[in-house]
């Protein structure tokens, strides 16, 4: 078996030019049921980022730099690429690209926390389609997900206790710790880890906070009407602790790994909405990003796979 000569960092991907946005929103939903309203939606959420651009594929090149420098630093010097699925580079131009530099064997990075078919089989399907269509392209050993790994806790637990640090130190033990995750249909659910992965690094995450508040809730939503996904969404969650009479509350995007669209218009923007017409303080957690810690627990997951190859 060939030892692991380069890291593969697999992210969603997201357009870096309006002209971009539609096609990029059409290649996403090519074979899926998502209804052409809600698509005309998020257009209009990308047109409305800086420069009509997602910043996933600007925050996923710092994470690989990130990453590589900190590889290198722990003396494993590995070269670290991005693919995105959807976008540029893709898996299979990230792929042609570790084949002209001779790699043989790549560490497959997925950046998501949680697990579920289209957050991780996906992935490994896109990887498996592309490196059938391009020659010479290395094999690929699939690390095990960031999520549960105790540094990602600490990176999480580091940005909530930063945006909890804005409420007034008299209400902030009973300030309600929100958590997020993106949703997805019930019978996907169902058939993977993902509400488990999310509950448990949610709890961890509060535990070394020390916050006895907290709660987990779902955004995003994608799907027709007619079909069940996951809940309660966020806005829900948000007017039952206002009911309860809570004034502030500290949102937390633990399910997703950097600050993209999903996270700054639909927390950011509408969540925030919400929010205020509540008579909510809403403060919300950096994503991990480049967090020392996020990037420590990807570095540690990598050279935990080279021991394994040998």
């Amino acid at each position: 078996m060939s030892p692991i000569d380069a890291v593969l960092l697999l992210a969603f991907g997201g357009p870096e030019a309006p002209e971009e946005i539609r096609p990029f929103l059409a290649e996403v939903a090519r074979g899926r049921t998502i209804p052409p309203a809600r698509l005309e939606e998020v257009a209009r959420h990308y047109a409305q980022m800086p420069g009509g651009r997602s910043p996933l594929p600007a925050l996923t090149r710092v994470q690989a730099r990130a990453l590589e420098a900190m590889l290198a630093g722990i003396n494993l010097p590995l070269p670290v690429f991005v693919g995105m699925r959807h976008g540029r580079p893709s898996v299979a131009e990230a792929l042609a690209a570790m084949a002209a530099r001779g790699v043989r064997r790549a560490a497959g990075v997925i950046l998501a926390a949680f697990r579920t078919e289209a957050s991780w089989e996906r992935y490994q399907r896109a990887v498996a389609e592309a490196r059938a269509r391009t020659p010479g392209a290395p094999e690929v050993a699939f690390v095990p997900h960031v999520g549960a790994h105790p540094l990602f806790v600490q990176a999480v637990a580091d940005r909530a206790a930063a945006a909890l640090a804005a409420v007034p130190a008299a209400a902030r033990a009973a300030t309600p710790l929100v958590f997020t995750a993106h949703s997805v249909p019930v019978a996907m659910a169902a058939a993977s880890p993902y509400v488990e992965d999310f509950h448990a690094a949610a709890a961890a995450v509060a535990a070394r906070l020390g916050h006895g508040r907290w709660c987990l809730a779902y955004q995003s939503r994608s799907g027709p009407p007619e079909e069940p996904w996951l809940g309660p969404d966020v806005d829900a969650v948000l007017r039952g602790l206002a009911a309860a009479g809570a004034r502030h509350v500290v949102v937390v995007p633990i399910g997703f790994v950097c600050d993209h669209v999903e996270v700054l218009y639909d927390l950011d923007v509408e969540a925030r909405a919400t929010a205020a017409a509540l008579g909510l303080q809403f403060h919300r957690a950096t994503a991990v990003n480049d967090h020392p810690a996020f990037v420590a627990a990807l570095a540690d997951l990598v050279q935990r796979a080279c021991v394994a190859v040998g």
